[in-house]
């Protein structure tokens, strides 16, 4: 299992790119049985976060499960992805066969402020 927030994890491709690394990191994210990646929607993706965001649906579709976390719904997340041709190949590899739980209610964060 590994947890990412989204755009850490599109520095970190980024930065792999860089160093030579991207494939050896796409591989073992492809490979990673539960991925959990946070924020999505927080900011617009540029283009060549879209491109890496699509390798790695394609890369994990069918094998592994993937857990995005947002606090947008999910109609709204074609909108975040900012190109229309990527989004719906995103959105396809990532939805498809999906589970979808929608949650309501206060911040955990902002209960457990309380109790401390």
């Amino acid at each position: 299992m590994q947890y990412w927030r989204l755009s850490r994890l599109l520095v970190e491709l980024t930065h792999s790119r860089a160093d030579g690394s991207y494939r050896k990191q796409l591989a073992q994210l492809s490979k990673t049985q539960l991925l959990i990646l946070d924020d999505w929607g927080l900011e617009p993706l540029q283009a060549a976060q879209r491109n890496d965001l699509l390798e790695l649906m394609d890369d994990r579709y069918g094998k592994n499960a993937t857990v995005m976390i947002s606090q947008l719904p999910t109609d709204e997340w074609y909108g975040c992805v900012g190109d229309n041709t990527l989004a719906d190949a995103i959105l396809d590899r990532l939805m498809h066969n999906a589970h979808q739980l929608e949650m309501k209610g206060e911040s955990m964060r902002k209960q457990l402020a309380q109790v401390d």
